[in-house]
């Protein structure tokens, strides 16, 4: 563990760290609103920016009420977590968010720490750790740090998981045949989130004799209370273009995690980011005095994941993606959609292509059907 002398030297050369990145990542000019052509294609000023970048922050997005509903979901399910690992009670002593199947929910970590980096986790693609400070005595052992699969658990993000401006980019990038990757709501709570350490999220693809720098997707990265760099994700720009990274040798040539010329992602509260799935990105122990909570929602082109075998996070096995668990797992953008669609009915909803003429309804029972379905996500 870090000594009090070595907090205080890491803590000011971060402080210089996040102001110098946050001057570069703020002239980049890979920011503003979703925009699109007459003729429905991506604005080609976000398509070139993305593409040198290989992230792009959607301004504005999600405006109220529905940003208010999205808080408001965050803070309902923080009092619905488990009290600890093993446990299916509440704070309240409720049937805490999990408990209703096995699929892997809760994500915990020890605060301020780095539970992937140099460990084997989702084939070893963390290689290098990353500074852990010294966490406030007060502070439990350890914390819910997110949730996987949550749109099974708050309909306000079921809701924006069909946001059709977002899902209208997604097939932009990744063709109307866009499958669904994973989703999860991240807590980096002030004083205590981890770190995750520089990584390249794509895991199957980097030999491929089809390789191209969209090969793994993107995730969105919807922004509940803004971003700032000290909380935020950093990234390498350019790095998704250039296949599979040594990323332990640029940490030994930088001679430490904080990498030069890596840019933060800096958002308002209801911005969005898209981040190409190839592109070495990280984020720091959250020591700071910010709290950043995040909605990720990724996709991928079809053609990545159809017949691939793959794993899905927190599981033990592998599982073939064949046409059956695509469309079945591809169910909940349609039972999104639904969702949307009631809530916001002067709306023009999104049109999935691939469920076309398939009436598919969000009630009590489509979401009784769908706990777990995390297991079924397609993690390549």
């Amino acid at each position: 563990m870090a000594t009090i002398d070595e907090d205080k030297v890491q803590f000011e050369a971060m402080r210089d760290f996040c102001r110098e990145g946050t001057a570069r990542a703020m002239a980049l000019g890979n920011r503003g609103p979703i925009r699109f052509t007459a003729n429905g294609q991506l604005h080609p000023d976000i398509v070139e920016a993305y593409d040198r970048c290989g992230f792009y922050v959607f301004e504005r997005v999600i405006a109220q009420p529905e940003l208010g509903e999205l808080q408001a979901a965050h803070d309902d399910i923080v009092t619905r977590l488990p009290v600890s690992p093993d446990s299916q009670l509440d704070s309240r002593g409720r049937p805490a968010i999990g408990s209703e199947h096995g699929a892997p929910s809760v994500m915990w970590s020890k605060p301020l720490s780095d539970p992937f980096g140099g460990s084997a986790v989702n084939k070893g693609r963390h290689q290098v750790r990353m500074y852990e400070p010294r966490p406030a005595p007060h502070l439990p052992e350890i914390l819910a740090t997110g949730i996987l699969a949550p749109l099974q658990y708050h309909d306000a993000l079921l809701r924006t998981y069909a946001h059709p401006e977002l899902l209208k980019v997604a097939a932009a990038v990744n063709g109307e045949d866009f499958v669904p990757f994973t989703e999860a709501l991240g807590f980096k709570k002030a004083g205590e989130g981890p770190s995750v350490a520089w990584h390249q999220d794509g895991m199957t693809h980097w030999d491929s004799p089809e390789w191209h720098d969209g090969i793994h997707g993107f995730n969105f990265m919807v922004q509940l209370f803004g971003s700032i760099a000290w909380s935020g994700v950093w990234y390498i720009l350019g790095s998704h273009k250039h296949g599979k990274a040594d990323i332990a040798a640029l940490f030994d040539e930088a001679g430490g995690e904080r990498l030069p010329d890596a840019v933060p992602l800096v958002c308002e509260a209801g911005d969005v980011a898209i981040s190409n799935r190839q592109v070495i990105h990280g984020s720091f122990a959250n020591n700071g005095e910010h709290t950043r909570v995040t909605f990720n929602m990724g996709f991928m082109p079809r053609r990545s994941v159809q017949d691939v075998v793959g794993r899905p996070f927190g599981t033990d096995h592998d599982i073939c993606y064949d046409d059956a668990l695509i469309r079945e797992r591809s169910r909940m953008i349609s039972y999104a959609i639904d969702a949307r669609s009631r809530r916001f009915p002067d709306e023009k909803p999104y049109d999935y292509r691939p469920h076309a003429g398939e009436s598919l309804r969000w009630d009590e029972t489509a979401r009784r059907a769908s706990y777990g379905y995390n297991l079924k996500d397609m993690v390549v």
